[in-house]
């Protein structure tokens, strides 16, 4: 709905308690209209006489998901005028509702986020639902909490909690906010409003503490602990996101309000908020929050009025690493999964790799033995098709070899059931090719994962011209629930993700063969805000992959591609990356990777192969220009990406290039409706 529909309500019962309603479905979002409706009720009801103490709560079952993120948007673009600073903080939470003479009292149902939670705060109590999930995530977004939440959280909470909960942007449930303090008492959803009536007139007659957070002081550490603290979470910060500016800005607003005051804390707060809202940052990572949640609108498809099937039952062909993760990550979601193998030997070893993935989690104490037990019982190992007869989808996940995967889809149209859903995990190969000997072609799609696939959060679905639009519902709907970012794709080589940053490896192996310092590009590369370099990258996957993929961009765009011998040469000599200890880099018995001065002679061997000269220039590159003339290409690649209709939106390409590569998300900015990387 739109933010038009937003609106505030008030009842007042006989016992004399108005209870404030916050209406904007599906999460009671506070858009502008909500919060000028929810100063006018509040002011309404503490000027009724027939009113004694106050209410806020959410409509069906949620409080509030917090600030209408599509308002962001429009001020930017200055399509809506923003309310002048400290319009919520200050004149409305601070003023009308932490400063009321009668008492106010949050009931928190299902979520309070962002906004919601500084909402709740203002109240003098909170009364929440045991799961309900508390926290603010405005960080996510390229901002800080901007109606009170940096002054009222540290004192509810302690500083060193509440600077976690907003850098990590990680909420709590209510019986753990219960414990810290942030919310005063638990109830279930329906004794909820009653206890909530209840407090807020024991708070009248001073039966409970009538207390207003920004002014409560019992909780905050020291003002030289509190420093301490403050100067630890800054380097951390520094360390752990070095190119982004407002988790710093986050602590030194929290700082000013334990130095200086709440009241000068607010102010700075809601000067900062205003700042940070028209940054790149704040742009990029707003974009960024839709572009997600748009990868499943596909039109032709999704709005079709298709339902997706039952998938219960999926068979996976091949228990290697991409085979053992795909299984894990089925069977973490419920799902019975036969994993088929030629042999007995290769079977024993993919089941062993599930184990070993669900034992990572126990040991982390992300799942318990007895969960372990029930989630592996979903896992059934084959060397036959008899087992496949009534399965409701196939991944197919084995070497990527033409003729190989050409058998194995004649051998499944034979034994799975006209319903089932035939996909293979290929990276590169064109699914017509592999598809092309059987008469089911409407079934055939592809589930790309990226390794580690139980990890990785991206599901790259490929269609070709004659995928029925049922395959790709039901697998987007598979991808939700495995809980997977699913991209619809177009069929070509490479697909999305792997198309688009073929170019990535290609320049840096271009650069590196006329005089640039393979670790200097990949020192260039993460400090932008990759994961890691281009040539660690290569290590990671495994020279094997990297020669196997590389070589089909160069077949199939021979036009644009630079066909370099120095991954070739270095893989003849027993450098095969990480797993072999040594290829751009040596590793040590922790896997660490350290520079190899031995790669020079290698270089020099391709340069001769290629007829490369070193250029002068190319040796003094800053990190500027390697940046640029390694993912300028990659852009260039998107645009035709894009054109050819891969990708029905440019928005589905950030978003692969974010959960796939590991493009830093704060890096896109707005260029005539289109999004470009900066």
């Amino acid at each position: 709905m739109s933010s038009s529909t937003g609106r505030t309500t008030i009842d007042v019962g006989a016992d004399g308690v108005a209870i404030i309603t916050i209406i904007n479905p599906p999460v009671n979002s506070l858009s502008f209209d909500v919060l000028y409706s929810l100063k006018e009720t509040c002011e309404q009801a503490l000027g009724r006489d027939d009113v004694k103490a106050i209410v806020i709560t959410g409509a069906k079952g949620k409080f509030s998901g917090g600030f209408d993120i599509s308002a962001f948007g429009k001020i930017q673009n200055k399509t809506i005028q923003a309310p002048k600073p400290g319009f919520v903080s200050l004149d409305i939470l601070s003023d009308v509702v932490a400063s009321a003479k009668k008492p106010f009292v949050a009931a928190v149902d299902g979520l309070a986020l962002g906004g919601g939670l500084e909402v709740a705060m203002a109240c003098h109590a909170r009364v929440s639902t045991p799961n309900a999930q508390l926290g603010l995530p405005e960080l996510q977004l390229g901002i800080i909490p901007g109606f009170g939440g940096t002054q009222a959280l540290p004192r509810l909470v302690g500083i060193a909690k509440a600077l976690e909960m907003m850098l990590t942007s990680k909420p709590v449930k209510g019986e753990e906010a219960l414990n810290l303090g942030l919310v005063d008492a638990v109830a279930s959803p329906n004794e909820l409003l009653t206890t909530a009536r209840q407090w807020a007139l024991d708070i009248l007659v001073l039966k409970r503490p009538w207390v207003i957070s920004y002014y409560k002081t019992d909780k905050l550490e020291s003002l030289g602990e509190a420093r301490e603290i403050l100067k630890f979470a800054r380097a951390q910060t520094r360390k752990r996101a070095p190119n982004l500016m407002h988790p710093l800005v986050c602590i030194d607003v929290i700082e000013e309000g334990v130095v200086s005051g709440a009241r000068a804390g607010l102010w700075k707060e809601a000067e900062a908020f205003q700042s940070l809202l028209e940054s790149d940052t704040c742009k990029s990572l707003v974009h960024f929050f839709f572009a997600q949640r748009g990868t499943t609108k596909v039109p032709g498809v999704t709005d079709l009025g298709l339902k997706p099937r039952n998938i219960k039952k999926v068979a996976i062909l091949g228990g290697g690493l991409m085979g053992s993760g795909i299984a894990t990550a089925l069977i973490l979601s419920n799902y019975q999964v036969i994993l088929k193998e030629v042999n007995d030997k290769f079977l024993q070893a993919g089941i062993s790799r599930v184990k070993a993935n669900l034992q990572s989690r126990v040991k982390k104490g992300q799942m318990s033995l007895e969960k372990f037990e029930k989630t592996l019982s979903l896992l059934k190992g084959v060397l036959d098709y008899e087992s496949f007869r009534d399965v409701d989808m196939v991944i197919e996940a084995v070497i990527e070899n033409v003729s190989l995967k050409q058998q194995i889809f004649s051998d499944l149209e034979k034994f799975c059931p006209p319903h089932c859903i035939l996909a293979s995990n290929t990276s590169t190969i064109d699914l017509n090719l592999i598809g092309e000997k059987i008469k089911s072609q409407d079934r055939i799609i592809g589930a790309h994962f990226f390794s580690p696939a139980h990890v990785m959060p991206l599901l790259e679905i490929v269609r070709t011209q004659k995928t029925s639009p049922q395959m790709i519902v039901d697998l987007l709907d598979v991808g939700k629930k495995i809980k997977k970012t699913p991209v619809v794709v177009g069929n070509c080589t490479g697909f999305a993700v792997n198309r688009v940053f073929f170019p990535y490896t290609q320049a840096s192996l271009l650069l590196v063969e006329r005089g640039a310092d393979v670790y200097k590009i990949d020192r260039a590369i993460s400090k932008f805000g990759m994961p890691m370099g281009p040539f660690r990258l290569i290590d990671l996957v495994g020279f094997g992959v990297a020669i196997a993929t590389g070589g089909q961009f160069v077949l199939n765009f021979p036009e644009r591609t630079y066909k370099s011998m120095l991954v070739p040469l270095m893989h003849k000599d027993n450098r095969a990356g990480e797993t072999s200890r040594k290829g751009f880099y040596v590793y040590d018995d922790k896997r660490k990777a350290n520079p190899d001065p031995e790669i020079k002679k290698y270089i020099e061997k391709a340069r001769e192969i290629s007829g490369a000269t070193v250029d002068p220039k190319l040796t003094k590159l800053s990190d500027k220009d390697i940046v640029e003339m390694i993912f300028f290409p990659v852009v260039n690649e998107a645009c035709r990406v894009l054109a050819e209709g891969i990708v029905v939106k440019a928005a589905d390409l950030d978003v692969s290039a974010v959960m796939g590569m590991g493009f830093p998300p704060y890096r896109f900015v707005q260029c005539d409706g289109r999004t470009l990387e900066t």
